[in-house]
């Protein structure tokens, strides 16, 4: 195979990552990936647009959140910001409401290594009388039609809070390795029993963290 090779020195100002192995031609060896320092919790944004409905996945999140699923609000653009969230929720009682998508976890990923699902969630416009929680269900797809177990580790957690914050499900990492797709559902329960403004649970990220080398 023919090398290519550079007369003068290459000045790189940014990062370069190397997925192979590193090699310095004129001492002769060859830097394995594994030496290389490893980049922990490098974010891999999951774009609005990826999620589905969760019980019939070839379908697009509808714009309104309805039955038992959760909406792909736009917002305005230049003043508000999109998310994915429930719709009015006021005085309904203890309501469950999903979305769902797929990810396949990235070429760079250190198998084995830390993987966590960060969704930024909230209270839109006014919180829950009695409770406002996000949670999380992953399996990993095994190509074949067959899944196996539940891997997120992490409960429910609240977001009965005006101000959004970041919320993280630990992905058992054990058997998980670069390219693997995972299959994940949210579930964005909300329990109001009040009749004032209006109460939307929601969530305005979802990053995949994950331990890259290269």
């Amino acid at each position: 195979m023919a090398t290519d090779r550079i007369a003068n020195p290459l000045l790189c100002e940014s990062t370069v990552q190397v997925l192979g192995d590193f090699k310095f031609a004129t001492l002769g060896t060859e830097v394995p990936r594994a030496s290389i320092a490893q980049l922990s919790s490098a974010a891999f944004a999951i774009p609005f647009e990826a999620w589905r409905v969760h019980d019939a996945v070839a379908t697009n999140l509808p714009g309104t959140s309805a039955t038992d699923d959760l909406g792909y609000y736009g917002g305005t653009f230049g003043t508000s910001g999109p998310y994915i969230g429930t719709s009015d929720l006021k005085a309904a009682g203890a309501t469950t409401r999903y979305a769902r998508t797929q990810v396949r976890i990235p070429a760079e990923y250190e198998a084995g290594q830390t993987l966590t699902l960060r969704l930024s969630s909230g209270m839109v416009t006014t919180i829950a009388d009695v409770s406002a929680t996000i949670d999380v269900e992953c399996y990993a797809l095994d190509e074949d039609t067959t899944i196996g177990s539940d891997i997120c580790a992490t409960a429910a957690t609240t977001i009965n809070n005006l101000t959004f914050a970041n919320k993280d499900f630990t992905i058992t990492p054990a058997s998980r390795v670069a390219g693997q797709l995972l299959d994940i559902r949210v579930a964005v329960a909300v329990n109001d029993g009040a009749s004032g403004t209006a109460v939307i649970a929601a969530f305005a990220a979802a990053k995949l963290l994950v331990d890259i080398r290269g």
